[in-house]
C-alpha cells in the first residue's frame, strides 16, 4: 500500500460522504462452484464482460459498516459479525454464492488494516463497503442463478453522513412501497433503485431529504434508513418483518436505548399515530451512514408537520451521542461490539 500522510487522510474526509476511497482493496472469485484465493489489488475500475449476470439481471448485494480509530489509536470495527451475517443473508436471498464469513472477515480486517493510515479520528471513520456481484457471461440466465461470482471490498474516510446536526425534513410516501414485498430485507441496489424516483420527487418538490414510505398508513423505512419515535421514556420502532431492512443500527439503538431505562416498543403504527407523537416527542432515522439524525419535519398531503422547535430532539441526541461514544470507544464496550 502507498504511504499516505496523516494530513491527506484528514483532507479526504472534507469530500462528499462515499466519493473518497482509500488504495487498495480485497477481491475474491467464485467459480467451479467455489470460492477462489484472496487477491489484495489496488482500487480501480473491474474487468466485467458486457454480457455478466450483475448487469442484465440485477444479481448484487452488499453491506456498509465502520471502523473507528480509539483514543488510544487503535482501530476497531464496528458489530463486525451482525454485517456479516447479514451480507450472506442478502446472498442468499439473491441466490447469489454466500462467502463464507470467516473468508469475509479476513478479507474486511485486511482492507481495514491496508487503510489504517487514512482512518480520520472520531467522529469520522472509515466506511467499509462488502460487495457481491454475479459475473456469469449469459444473457440467457435470467431465470437461473449467476453461476459465477466476485466480492470485493471497498475502504472510504468519511465524516459525518447529514452535516450539521440539523432536524430532516422527511415526506411520508403513504401508498407506495419502498421494495418488493418480503425482499426489503436485502441490501441490494435494486431496493434503493425502487425508492430513488419517490426521494428525487420529493427533494425536487418540497425540498425534503427523504421519503418515509407509509403503504396504506404502515410506518415502515425510509429509503436509506430505520425509523424510530421517541419521547422521554420511549422508543417506538415497527418489528422486524420481511419488508424492511434489519438495521445492525437499529438494533444497537434499541440495546442502548434500553440499557439507559427507555420502554422499547416493537409495534406496528400509522401515520396519523406519527402525527401525535410528535406534538411532544421526536422522530429519528438510524443506518451505519447516518447513525441517528433527527427528523425536524415531516411532509404530508402537502402539510408540513413540525417536529419540536424543528431541531433534533434531546433524547434522539442522547441516544446518538451514546452510541457514538461506544463506537469510537470513548466509553466502555460493555456490548463487546468492538473488535
Amino acid at each position: 500500500m502507498e504511504e499516505v500522510a496523516p494530513e491527506a487522510a484528514k483532507a479526504k474526509t472534507a469530500a462528499p460522504f462515499g466519493t473518497a476511497f482509500t488504495s487498495r482493496m480485497t477481491l475474491a472469485r467464485y467459480s467451479d462452484g467455489q470460492w477462489q484465493g484472496v487477491e489484495n489489488v489496488p482500487v480501480g475500475p473491474l474487468p466485467l464482460h458486457p454480457a455478466s449476470h450483475v448487469l442484465h439481471y440485477g444479481s448484487t448485494c452488499f453491506e456498509g459498516l465502520k471502523a473507528y480509530r480509539m483514543p488510544d489509536g487503535e482501530v476497531k470495527i464496528f458489530r463486525l459479525d451482525q454485517h456479516v451475517a447479514r451480507f450472506q443473508r442478502s446472498a442468499a436471498l439473491l441466490c447469489l454464492p454466500q462467502p463464507p464469513a470467516d473468508m469475509m472477515e479476513a478479507m474486511i480486517r485486511e482492507v481495514v488494516a491496508l487503510a489504517r493510515d487514512d482512518i480520520p479520528e472520531a467522529p469520522g471513520a472509515l466506511y467499509l463497503r462488502p460487495t457481491l456481484i454475479g459475473t456469469e457471461e449469459n444473457i440467457g440466465a435470467a431465470g437461473a442463478p449467476s453461476a459465477e461470482a466476485m466480492v470485493y471490498v471497498l475502504a472510504s474516510p468519511v465524516g459525518d453522513y447529514f452535516a450539521g446536526g440539523r432536524g430532516l425534513n422527511i415526506l411520508i410516501e403513504d401508498r407506495e412501497m419502498r421494495s418488493t414485498p418480503g425482499f426489503g430485507q436485502a441490501k441490494t441496489g435494486g431496493n434503493y433503485a425502487s425508492a430513488l424516483r419517490h426521494v428525487v420527487r420529493a427533494r425536487k418538490e418540497h425540498g425534503a431529504d427523504q421519503v418515509l414510505f407509509c403503504p396504506n398508513g404502515d410506518v415502515q423505512e425510509t429509503g436509506a434508513s430505520n425509523f424510530f419515535l421517541i419521547d422521554d421514556n420511549r422508543l417506538l420502532t415497527k418489528p422486524l418483518d420481511p419488508s424492511f431492512l434489519h438495521g445492525v443500527t437499529r438494533d444497537s439503538v434499541i440495546t442502548l436505548a434500553r440499557d439507559l431505562g427507555y420502554e422499547v416498543i416493537e409495534r406496528d403504527f400509522t401515520v396519523d399515530e406519527i402525527k401525535d407523537w410528535i406534538r411532544t416527542g421526536e422522530a429519528a432515522l438510524s443506518g451505519t451512514a447516518a447513525v441517528l439524525s433527527g427528523v425536524g419535519a415531516f411532509i404530508h398531503d402537502g402539510t408540513r408537520y413540525q417536529v419540536g422547535d424543528g431541531g433534533v430532539g434531546p433524547n434522539t441526541r442522547k441516544l446518538s451521542e451514546a452510541l457514538r461514544a461506544l463506537q469510537s470507544g470513548r466509553t466502555p464496550d460493555r456490548f463487546g461490539w468492538l473488535s
